[in-house]
């Protein structure tokens, strides 16, 4: 009750804030805003007031309604293909009507609209700038950076949030999250999650990133089940630039970034460049990452086109942390450890390691027990005005991913490997220790396009699509081993290859239907082809032909109640097939494609001292891919179709300018995840069969009914200083609601430190100091479960990931 109480608490104070502040004597403002060239109104031109969080937008008359607290304000005024007007309101003047200057640029954002929502439509979604990364940006990846975003809880194998992290946004994991860069997908076709360690240091490169919660308006790549994470690169630099950015702290961490940009060159020219390293040991044991990459773009602006060429790459080397914690050591309990020892027939050296390492215990002690992958990202944006209504964006990209990870293999069945005994005189061993390195190389490319009329007369339409295809080559091999003879090395055990062809079209319109009121639509045909063919590392024939089709529409209406105030509502579609790892999990039988039915209500308001958004949600899903307990004819734990289960909630946000000194961004979410009539398949060793258990109505695992972030900002002469607060409820690790299988509840605090220095050979220079879990909480963000019968008894083994105690990082950034 505890944790109910406190994110209660924290959305009322969120209510009544707001309500306090509309009691306040206000101004009011009319205006309108026009093209400078044909006086035609604007629709959807953001009004923000300066250095404060009010905003608004035209409605399709181009008629804005602005109040304020304060008699006169600074505005600004944009609107996509404009530049951007400044202007001060007096409440003593009549009501403006603005006329913005059409650019003489095709700007970076055109390449994203046609993927992101806005103020019209009907959905939940965050905006963060690159100002805002930037704050934190000390070497930690993306997930992080984006950890006090409402909904959304991160975690890091390594424990410090860098190597291998990841994000669930409502509880839904990183499969269900769809990724874009500019557009383009990112989520890996087979898997459908995304790998953050293959992008080190992206956030250097990100202009704007926009989260949307549920289906939202995501299009291209793998379906959004929870949640899109929707990046977009590069801002117009007119000037050349060059910025310096070194950062270190705990657990040797040391990130270094070097940008350059030559500005605009020739009035039609751009070339932007930067180079990064992190490296860091970690806060798990040998959990190090040493991390590379490059980022090179370079654009042509034309009066009527726009072209953009972009060159990304990251390659990563981790020590593997993936195993994780038996909960006996995380909770320093001596006998579940001995336990744990004896039921898991540990060696002494490893039942010594997992006795004598402490929360930071890492199973693997093999030197060289890594990840080694390198990604290449190839991208060619153009954008086209096509006359005075119609524009369209045309895009191709390619990427080449080629790794492996190395494991050692402890007394290895030499049969698994299709590899003979190995005859040593008198002696036939049949196993060995070996290492092995299990390789994926791999090539996916497409294009996508979006045709878009806008006559800024209460119509907008879209019409677009994408083809995208994935060739995934998988192989093992044997590099080394004990009395291995040299024909065994570089034996390859297995051998795959696997086709993924993803096409799709839809068609976006928003529609005025009155004054006060607009409709949003959406509907989405796709077709998904998969062919697989060759080996797994079991040496199973995977060999196999799928074909999925799918639509999905999605509808919303917006209704503007007052002059600062909103509600929202829509309904969407989701589905999505399975992924590549079900097929080969489920020998023998056919996983089937997930739905989701997405239904959203909000409500927004914002004033010169505050923004408020109060959104509520219920996600319905069909046949969801769950682990259920069951286990495939290898013992491998396999995820299986269940039939109902729904996740639905409440989240609230709020921007609070309390003084000229204090800032307050806070939000909560309050959710219910529940499973239907969840059955729980449990291996039975003693009978070679599978036990069942009906557990009713359950909580979906890793889905926190609670989640607070709160941000509380003093600024003073420049210093910025930043308390950071986060709350995570407890998480289940199974869909069984059992109390003996969570992860605790847990608080972090963090404090930023801000300050720039003024000097006069830089343009800008500046120090950042970053305290991570001030009140050095010792708490796990992620695990995993899994139970048996053996002996008669239920047996279940719970691991964590540890995360790390009080840590810090220190940078420095230099723009000259």
């Amino acid at each position: 009750m505890k944790k109910v109480t406190t994110s209660f608490i924290l959305l009322l104070v969120c209510v009544l804030v707001a309500l306090s502040a509309k009691a306040q004597k206000s101004y009011r403002w009319e205006g309108i805003v026009q093209d400078q060239e044909n006086s035609q109104a604007l629709w959807g031109a953001s009004i923000q007031l300066q250095d404060r969080p009010q905003g608004t937008l035209t409605d399709s008359k181009g008629h804005f309604v602005l109040t304020s607290n304060q008699s006169f304000v600074v505005i600004q005024v944009r609107f996509l293909g404009y530049e951007t007007e400044s202007l001060v309101l007096d409440a003593k003047q009549k009501s403006p009507i603005i006329r913005l200057k059409k650019s003489s640029f095709m700007y970076d954002e055109v390449v994203v609209k046609s993927t992101r929502a806005d103020g019209n439509s009907a959905m939940a979604f965050s905006n963060v700038g690159a100002k805002e990364l930037a704050k934190s940006n000390l070497g930690q990846d993306m997930p992080v950076l984006l950890n006090f975003t409402p909904s959304i809880v991160t975690t890091s194998d390594a424990g410090a949030g860098i190597g291998y992290t990841g994000i669930r946004i409502r509880g839904t994991d990183a499969t269900r999250v769809n990724v874009t860069i500019n557009g383009i997908p990112v989520n890996d076709s087979e898997s459908q999650g995304t790998y953050w360690v293959n992008m080190p240091d992206f956030a250097s490169s990100v202009a704007s990133v926009q989260i949307q919660r549920g289906v939202g308006t995501s299009t291209n790549g793998a379906g959004a089940f929870g949640g899109s994470v929707n990046m977009q690169t590069n801002t117009f630099e007119k000037d050349a630039y060059a910025e310096i950015n070194a950062s270190g702290g705990s657990f040797g961490t040391l990130k270094t970034t070097l940008k350059l940009g030559t500005g605009l060159m020739a009035g039609k020219w751009i070339l932007d460049g930067r180079l990064s390293r992190v490296v860091s040991d970690g806060y798990i044991d040998r959990s190090f990452s040493n991390l590379q990459s490059a980022y090179v773009s370079g654009a042509y602006f034309g009066k009527k086109s726009f072209y953009r060429v972009n060159y990304f790459t990251g390659k990563e080397k981790t020590f593997q942390s993936w195993y994780g914690t038996p909960e006996s050591r995380v909770n320093n309990d001596l006998e579940g450890m001995k336990a744990y020892i004896e039921r898991n027939w540990l060696s002494d050296a490893e039942a010594k390691n997992l006795l004598e390492s402490g929360r930071t215990y890492n199973y693997y002690t093999y030197p060289n027990q890594t990840d080694n992958y390198a990604q290449d990202h190839y991208q060619l944006l153009t954008h086209h005005s096509l006359g005075t209504h119609w524009d369209l964006d045309l895009n191709g990209h390619y990427t080449y991913g080629r790794g492996y990870y190395e494991e050692y293999k402890a007394d290895a069945s030499l049969s698994k490997y299709g590899l003979a005994p190995i005859n040593l005189g008198s002696v036939s061993l049949t196993s060995t220790n070996l290492v092995r390195r299990k390789w994926l190389d791999n090539d996916f490319y497409g294009s996508t396009f979006a045709l878009n009329f806008d006559a800024n007369q209460g119509f907008k339409f879209t019409f677009g699509g994408a083809w995208n295809r994935y060739i995934g080559r998988h192989f093992g091999e044997v590099i080394s081993g004990e009395n291995l003879p040299s024909s065994y090395l570089g034996h390859r055990w297995y051998q795959s290859r696997s086709q993924k062809t993803d096409f799709n079209m839809y068609v976006k319109m928003n529609y005025a239907l009155a004054a006060k009121w607009q409709s949003y639509l959406d509907l989405q045909y796709r077709t998904v082809g998969y062919k697989m063919q060759g080996t797994a590392d079991k040496m199973q024939d995977i060999g196999q032909t799928w074909t999925y089709h799918f639509f999905n529409p999605k509808f919303g209406l917006t209704h503007q109640l007052g002059e600062s105030s909103k509600i929202y509502a829509s309904v969407s579609v989701g589905s999505k097939e399975p992924s590549r790892q079900d097929f080969i999990d489920n020998p023998g039988t056919t996983p089937r494609s997930e739905f989701l039915t997405d239904y959203e209500l909000g409500f927004e308001r914002s004033a010169t001292s505050y923004s408020f958004q109060l959104n509520a949600y219920r996600m319905q899903y069909r046949d969801q891919l769950v682990l259920t307990g069951a286990v495939n004819s290898v013992g491998e734990a396999i995820r299986t179709n269940v039939p109902e289960s729904y996740r639905m909630g409440i989240e609230a946000s709020l921007n609070y300018r309390l003084s000229n000194h204090f800032t307050w961004q806070a939000n909560a979410t309050l959710s219910q995840n529940k499973v239907l009539n969840f059955v729980e398949s449990i291996p039975d060793y003693d009978t070679g069969g599978v036990k069942s258990v009906n557990h009713g109505n359950s909580d979906i695992a890793y889905s926190p009914s609670t989640i607070a972030g709160s941000q509380l900002t003093y600024s003073w002469k420049g210093l910025e200083t930043t308390l950071l607060t986060k709350y995570v409820g407890q998480q289940y690790l199974d869909n069984t609601s059992s109390e003996n299988r969570k992860l605790k509840a847990y608080w972090t605090q963090d404090i930023r430190f801000i300050y720039p220095i003024k000097t006069s050979w830089a343009k800008q220079l500046q120090a950042s100091l970053l305290l991570n879990n001030v009140a050095n909480s010792l708490y796990s963000s992620n695990g995993y479960t899994y139970s048996y019968v053996y002996d008669q008894q239920v047996i279940t083994e719970n691991f964590h990931y540890p995360q790390a105690g009080f840590n810090f990082l220190l940078g420095l950034f230099i723009r000259l």
